[in-house]
């Protein structure tokens, strides 16, 4: 863009909202000379299109999507205004609206924000519009809570109450490897390295890590296997014929099945995740290598799954503070 131009934008950001803004860039191109597609007769569902288009080519899943989609359409439903002329306090009726009619929690509201922030970030990136509405609008601050993780008496009773060998090598290859339940489904037989002790899964994006197993694990996982009867190719698959490649809701299923016949409340899988990551810290892993072994991204995130207990934060302080 033309020097001048962009000062006259950045002096006029204030004024202006994004459509007129538009317009005034237009004009100022015309005047210098420049003629200038005019992006205001595009619809919002297209540019939901090639946002999303976006967003697949970045690796996010299927399920991510939707729910962005999901989410900018019913926007847009709302405020029935096209996208350059949505302003920061449209959004933030709209996100107090939402809050207030369904109710819902914080970290909800501060989820769509986080949409709404990445979406017309991509228009401002894209010179669709000028300035992102979602700027001056701030994280949504919710209270931190600690939440729970399965002590080591309760992983033993999940094991001894195991019916079968299939539920024993499920319990300790999630327990052992903290994998996410998307990537435990997708194993295959053939995909388990018993010598090293590893396996490589395909975590979010489409990214591959290798976890790693105890020898208990590799134990059950070999006796689990030999005794098949079937030719599956699958690593967990159902108890009875066809034996089918276990979903994600099967396998919720048996855990809490599994729960509530040794009486331990909320059994259910991303709870071995977060029992890993907080036992790995607690026991004085570098975060960084938590982060890798669960396949994070951010180190925010591997944090937020993690809880030190608070007798460690005494020792801590007699040993480093006095």
């Amino acid at each position: 863009m033309n020097p001048v131009i962009d000062e006259i934008i950045q002096e006029m950001l204030k004024v202006l909202d994004n459509s007129q803004l538009i317009q005034l860039k237009q004009v100022l191109k015309r005047r210098l000379g420049k003629a200038t597609d005019d992006r205001s007769k595009v619809s919002n569902e297209s540019y939901i299109k090639d946002y999303l288009a976006a967003k697949q080519v970045e690796g996010c899943s299927d399920k991510t999507i939707k729910y962005y989609q999901a989410t900018l359409r019913m926007m847009f439903f709302s405020l029935r205004k096209h996208v350059q002329k949505i302003t920061t306090e449209d959004l933030r009726e709209y996100l107090g609206n939402y809050q207030r009619s369904r109710n819902s929690s914080r970290v909800t509201i501060d989820n769509i924000r986080r949409i709404f922030s990445s979406f017309f970030s991509w228009l401002e990136d894209e010179d669709i519009i000028i300035k992102s509405p979602v700027r001056r609008i701030h994280k949504v601050k919710s209270a931190t809570r600690v939440k729970d993780t399965y002590t080591d008496e309760d992983l033993e009773q999940l094991r001894d109450n195991c019916e079968n060998e299939r539920d024993v090598a499920l319990i300790d290859l999630l327990a052992s490897t903290g994998m996410r339940i998307g990537e435990l489904v997708r194993l295959n037989r053939n995909d388990i390295n018993f010598d090293e002790r590893e396996c490589v899964v395909l975590g979010k994006g489409n990214k591959q890590r290798i976890v790693y197993f105890d020898a208990r694990s590799k134990i059950h996982l070999k006796n689990y296997i030999s005794n098949r009867q079937d030719d599956n190719p699958a690593l967990f698959v159902s108890l009875h014929a066809p034996h089918q490649r276990m979903s994600i809701n099967g396998i919720e299923s048996c855990l809490k099945k599994l729960g509530r016949r040794v009486g331990i409340k909320k059994v259910y899988p991303h709870k071995f995740r977060r029992t890993l990551a907080t036992n790995a810290i607690d026991k004085g892993m570098p975060i960084e290598q938590v982060q890798k072994l669960l396949g994070h991204e951010r180190i925010d995130t591997t944090l937020h799954y993690a809880m030190v207990k608070q007798s460690n934060v005494k020792i801590a302080h007699r040993k480093y503070i006095g």
